[in-house]
């Protein structure tokens, strides 16, 4: 399902353009605009999720899949997982989610400090 107005699905379905890093069915992972890391990268499900507080029983397998291959692979790629890296599900308000889809930041590159903000 596609949100007409949702910024990252527009990225997506490749109707915004964006430096992508890696792409499968169900996933896009592209270089954040506004970097807080030497290595900021945004992992986003193709199919339209508000926020972890939308996810559904049948999104398991697709969070799964973010966590444990993607997300990996992506600091392996990026040359971040020997070193440590941070990943970030912003939700809601308070939470600081400013797009309203599920979307996951992989920070690397540089020493993350606590608390964060």
């Amino acid at each position: 399902m596609k949100m007409a107005d949702c910024i990252f699905c527009k990225i997506a379905q490749k109707e915004i353009p964006s430096t992508l890093v890696y792409e499968d069915d169900m996933v896009v992972a592209f270089r954040d605009l506004e970097p807080q890391a030497p290595q900021h990268v945004l992992v986003i499900p193709k199919k339209h999720v508000e926020s972890l507080l939308a996810l559904k029983e049948e999104d398991k397998a697709l969070v799964s899949h973010i966590l444990v291959d993607v997300i990996p692979e992506l600091a392996q790629k990026l040359g971040i997982a020997e070193k440590g890296f941070r990943v970030v599900a912003n939700t809601g308000e308070e939470g600081g989610q400013t797009v309203k889809h599920l979307h996951f930041h992989l920070l690397g590159g540089r020493s993350m400090q606590w608390p964060p903000g």
